[in-house]
């Protein structure tokens, strides 16, 4: 006898389940994985079926010292949540069998939304609300060109579980002025969240407030914009500036781009904020005032903030000598001077800024290998990461240059490259604790004392290369 089961089943084609790397399962599952999992549990393999729409997740349990499955599909908001969990078996084998079985069973009976009647969250990044003449160029690559598919795909997973406070995220992150900040603060959110803070929404300022280890900070994001002068066009490198000109820019004119934009942060005077009372206050900054002009700006911002230059000098048996020199101020255009050290400046609440942090990769060239990592590329699409990264060498005074192939054999993570520079004089102290993955800089007896991670990209740069068929 032929069931409706066995009817059904032989209408449709074998479903191949697929076993995925954990980059791929971390995109998916980053924002709705609870931090103390991993303190009793750890996880071995990870599946889904083919279009992605259920994901499979086997458990170690150290408790009890036995296996689990976890089956999870999309919420009403897009997001992954568990919806089948079992637990207690002697052996992966055993669990592995079931739980492919089970995706099989699912997807026959076509389940891709399990509703957990939530409140509405998340942002479609590419619902189109402007005209075309006010879109980022950016924007368009990334909605447009299957290279930056990686970007796009890693992008909108994130865009499910953000929530619009302003209620222009959207629009902002089309447009040409809006653009550069809301990717700045898509790569904090999936930052934050990696370094397991829990971020709590419930007020519009400032950017973020997140909390770990009963701690509670405020973030407020900012970036150096760029002039109206100086419009994007394309991701088309432009003729690089000479060593001279970056020389003169960093002496002078970048320490005033950094801040101006600090102290227009500062001026608003977070710390006032009832709920940001007595509580650590960091200030996010990154620099999109030109192209790839991020790759080279990171020691104006230490010069400003310490007011401190380090230059290496050679002497006369040719040793390498590195040396300090105080700086007292900037002169702006207009003859003005602007003293330099952000952190000692009096008068002006900075004793109330905890740090500031910092990246260079806080760019769409992350988005785009964090998802070539998760397999979200294309086939036929090479990307070359090159760039400049720490020498832990003793004896090394410049960074150390490093490339390699990104594919699902790399391992960057989101909060590679991120520096935390701390406020001697803050009213309310960071623990470097509670970022334990990243860069942190102090000011120790007239000196900055850096603590560096094993790999710390200082910058880089993306070559992102689409092979064709020959022309026959």
């Amino acid at each position: 006898m032929v069931t409706k089961h066995m009817k059904r089943s032989m209408n449709h084609k074998p479903i191949k389940i697929k076993k995925i790397n954990k980059h791929r399962f971390d995109i998916y599952m980053l924002f709705t994985r609870h931090p103390k999992i991993e303190m009793h549990t750890e996880e071995l393999e990870h599946y889904s079926n083919e279009d992605d729409s259920i994901l499979g997740l086997i458990l170690f349990d150290y408790i009890d010292m036995d296996y689990n499955y976890l089956l999870m599909c999309r919420d009403e908001n897009k997001q992954f949540r568990p919806f089948e969990v079992k637990v207690s078996y002697p052996n992966i084998e055993k669990v592995r069998e079931i739980l492919i079985s089970k995706i099989r069973w699912h997807t026959l009976n076509n389940l891709k939304i399990v509703n957990q009647k939530l409140p509405k969250q998340g942002v479609d990044l590419f619902n189109i609300l402007v005209e075309d003449n006010k879109l980022h160029p950016y924007f368009v690559k990334l909605r447009n060109h299957d290279q930056f598919l990686s970007s796009k795909r890693t992008i909108i997973e994130i865009g499910n579980h953000l929530d619009d406070i302003d209620g222009n995220f959207i629009e902002q992150f089309q447009t040409l002025n809006g653009f550069d900040s809301r990717i700045w603060e898509l790569y904090l959110f999936a930052s934050l969240i990696e370094q397991k803070f829990r971020v709590l929404r419930e007020y519009d300022r400032p950017d973020f407030i997140v909390e770990k280890n009963g701690v509670q900070i405020g973030i407020e994001a900012v970036i150096v914009s760029r002039r109206k002068e100086n419009s994007p066009s394309s991701f088309i490198i432009k003729e690089q500036k000479t060593e001279a000109q970056l020389n003169s820019e960093l002496e002078n004119d970048m320490p005033l781009r950094f801040g101006s934009t600090l102290f227009s942060k500062v001026s608003k005077k977070y710390w006032e904020l009832q709920y940001l009372k007595d509580k650590p206050l960091l200030i996010a900054i990154a620099d999109f005032h030109d192209d790839l002009s991020m790759t080279w700006s990171f020691t104006a911002l230490l010069d400003y903030l310490y007011g401190k230059k380090h230059v290496l000098e050679i002497d006369k048996s040719g040793n390498q000598l590195e040396k300090i020199y105080d700086i007292e101020d900037y002169v702006k255009s207009n003859g003005q001077k602007i003293p330099a050290g952000f952190f000692f400046q009096e008068g002006i609440g900075n004793e109330n800024i905890s740090g500031v942090l910092f990246t260079a990769c806080g760019t769409i060239g992350k988005f785009t290998r964090m998802g070539i990592q998760a397999k979200f590329g294309i086939e036929n699409q090479s990307v070359l990461r090159i760039g400049t990264k720490y020498d832990h060498n003793d004896r090394a005074f410049i960074p150390a240059p490093f490339c390699y192939t990104v594919d699902e054999n790399a391992t960057e993570t989101w909060s590679e490259g991120l520096n935390l520079f701390h406020n001697p004089n803050a009213l309310n102290k960071i623990d470097k604790e509670l970022f334990p993955e990243i860069a942190h800089h102090e000011f120790i007896d007239g000196r900055i004392i850096s603590y560096i991670p094993d790999f710390h990209p200082y910058s880089s740069i993306n070559i992102n290369i689409k092979s064709v068929d020959a022309v026959k």
